[in-house]
């Protein structure tokens, strides 16, 4: 037996594979974080790519707005902004002039507790505000030229006079990849305009590591644009969540030098495709509720076969995260029903509930999580498992005692490539 340790919620659990069945663990190269994060991130800071530096766009007596990554993300907020306001206020901006604003897109507001687990001590420094979608003073900012999408964003952030964007940069699996412009869309932008943008997520180009012809990711861009972006930073984290790279400057390009070592670093090449693969969404807060969960499931399918299972191994103590997603995934629960609606009323959630009926259509999901079982099976109709070994025995029984099965820790991260040549 091999004994294979998969991340859950804040704690580790192990699932035990026989070696005549393992093909191996599917895990992100491995980099050392950086020995002093806060060295890594002045030293962006002092070599933007495309942009002036920082300071010298910063000018005394500018009201700034600041955009971080809310509980649902773990870029560590607190390490990038301290540097950011060392560089503000070395120009005289006062911490007067400088507001927080939690990216919150469609996900509810950020409560006391994150937020002091998100910013530290700068929380006591700087205003902060959770953005929200559904805001009544939120601003029209233009229409994108290449899809139409009608741009409106936080008020704070349309006004503020330097507009700077903090994010870490992974895969995404309708936007290609995370962090840069999605720190505005959907992150600071309302409701309408996210679901305008989020419903082309049924191209077939807008997948995860794709870019290029990946119309959300356009649209995104531009409308980031449109916002008035003046600077933005990204990091790139290894497994473990420690710093590797930090990138700083112009919206575009900062964020393609990030691309490219996330593909390095994320994007595994394998040989084959297994009969069952077993994946963790890298523990919390990936795995917070079902809803951030699936992007760990959507990366696993790349790796198993057609009619094959997936074990999703996700504590998910907030449930199932949506309510949209809930309510479609209730009302709807067939696929071309599902379909339709998404391409007729589009609603953020509801695409989760396209993209996991989709997946459900040729494989067997076994989540291994704290929900409820009402709202595991009879909702979003997957089998559950309260053990991780529990359900890889019922996966063996379905798809046989012989079956090849890869492991991936960190699926919400991880990229498999099979290699078609093999």
């Amino acid at each position: 037996m091999v004994d294979v340790w998969l991340p859950y919620g804040k704690s580790n659990l192990c699932v035990r594979i026989p070696a005549r069945n393992l093909l191996g663990s599917v895990e992100p190269k491995e980099m050392e974080g950086v020995s002093d994060p806060l060295a890594e991130i002045r030293r962006a800071l002092k070599e933007p790519f495309g942009s002036k530096l920082l300071n010298e766009l910063a000018k005394k007596g500018q009201k700034v707005a600041i955009v971080v990554d809310d509980h649902t993300r773990d870029a560590p907020s607190e390490l990038m902004i301290l540097p950011v306001l060392e560089e503000l206020n070395s120009v005289g901006i006062t911490d007067n002039d400088i507001t927080i604003i939690f990216g919150c897109g469609t996900h509810r507001a950020v409560k006391p507790e994150e937020e002091k687990n998100l910013l530290g001590e700068v929380g006591n420094r700087i205003k902060t505000v959770s953005h929200s979608c559904k805001a009544e003073d939120l601003v029209y900012v233009g229409k994108t030229k290449s899809h139409g999408t009608k741009v409106k964003v936080n008020r704070i952030f349309a006004e503020a006079d330097l507009k700077i964007l903090l994010g870490d940069v992974g895969f995404h699996y309708y936007a290609g990849y995370g962090g840069g412009r999605k720190s505005v869309m959907p992150a600071i932008s309302c409701a309408e305009t996210i679901q305008h943008n989020h419903a082309m997520l049924l191209n077939s180009k807008a997948r995860t590591g794709i870019l290029l012809g990946n119309p959300v990711h356009e649209d995104m861009t531009e409308g980031a644009k449109l916002a008035g972006v003046d600077f933005i930073l990204n990091i790139v984290m290894n497994s473990k969540g420690e710093i590797v790279r930090a990138f700083a400057g112009d919206l575009e390009e900062a964020f393609n030098q990030a691309v490219k070592l996330v593909d390095d670093l994320y994007r595994i090449v394998l040989n084959r495709k297994a009969d069952i693969v077993v994946v963790s969404a890298g523990g919390h807060p990936g795995d917070i509720d079902l809803y951030q969960a699936y992007k760990a499931l959507d990366n696993a399918l790349e790796a198993v076969k057609r009619n094959g299972v997936i074990i999703l191994v996700a504590e998910c103590p907030e449930g199932h995260g949506n309510q949209v997603f809930y309510e479609w995934m209730m009302h709807f629960g067939d696929l071309k029903k599902v379909e339709r609606e998404v391409k007729q009323h589009f609603i953020m959630g509801g695409h989760k509930a396209y993209y996991l009926l989709k997946a459900l259509k040729n494989h067997t999901i076994i989540l291994v999580s704290s929900l409820p079982d009402y709202y595991a099976s009879d909702v979003f109709k997957l089998k559950t498992s309260r053990a991780v070994n529990d359900a890889f025995k019922e996966a063996l029984k379905i798809s046989g005692s012989a079956s090849k099965v890869w492991v991936m820790p960190h699926g919400n991260h991880t990229l498999p490539i099979i290699n078609n040549q093999n």
